[in-house]
């Protein structure tokens, strides 16, 4: 068998393969020489571009955003603040609940408390706030007592104290500020004190609390629309 001889890269050139590759080569290098040889535009020989309307500036914090409303209605309850309410002084707190005197209410169905109201402690400030002590007892017969308030206003609620451990006397370290009562779960007592017995129109249901002490101990329970 006969072996091709292999062509050296100078003899493949001479046996008149393909020489316009070499014109190419030569084009594409005279392109590039050019393209460095060129100075770069100068900025009043660009023309003006379109601003992206969305850009932001440098250093330039984006606009915060703003709260969507809930369904508490939180632009209502700004108009129904008035500025210059101002909120009793408690200087002093009821006696502990004594079991004659707790009157128990509903709410909810499915919650394993008991809940109850010392009748003994209701009252209705002039200030528009419903006043008691709420008593909550487990199955097992454990008790939370606190006294708080139900400010209808604004539907909603504050304490003021609870109980010890040893249920002998009041603590005020636990006491909170004013804050939006929970609704709908099984454990919101205020909202359904409220809603219930205490309030109607965004004011006490009574001013009188001999009269809702009543309307609790009977159940004359009245359904209304929170705000």
């Amino acid at each position: 068998m006969k072996l091709l001889s292999r062509l050296s890269p100078r003899s493949w050139m001479q046996r008149g393969q393909p020489q316009h590759l070499v014109c190419v080569i030569a084009a594409v290098a005279a392109i590039a020489l050019s393209a460095c040889s060129s100075s770069p535009p100068k900025p009043e020989d660009v023309g003006p571009q379109a601003a992206d309307p969305t850009a932001q500036p440098p250093d330039v914090l984006p606009p915060p955003s703003k709260p969507k409303p809930t369904d508490d209605s939180l632009l209502g309850d700004l108009f129904d603040t008035t500025s210059n309410w101002t909120e009793l002084q408690v200087s002093s707190l009821p006696a502990l609940p004594q079991p004659g005197n707790l009157l128990p209410f509903d709410v909810s169905l499915y919650s394993q408390l008991t809940y109850s109201v010392d009748g003994k402690s209701l009252s209705v400030g002039s200030d528009g706030v419903v006043r008691m002590t709420v008593v909550i007892t487990s199955p097992q017969g454990a008790h939370n007592i606190y006294y708080e308030g139900v400010r209808c206003a604004t539907f909603e609620w504050r304490l003021y104290a609870a109980a010890n451990e040893n249920m002998t006397a009041w603590d005020r370290g636990v006491e909170n500020g004013w804050a939006r009562m929970p609704r709908g779960g099984l454990n919101g007592y205020q909202a359904a004190l409220a809603t219930d017995y205490l309030c109607e129109n965004k004011s006490p249901k009574d001013q009188s609390a001999s009269v809702v002490v009543n309307n609790i101990k009977y159940h004359r329970a009245g359904s209304i629309t929170p705000h």
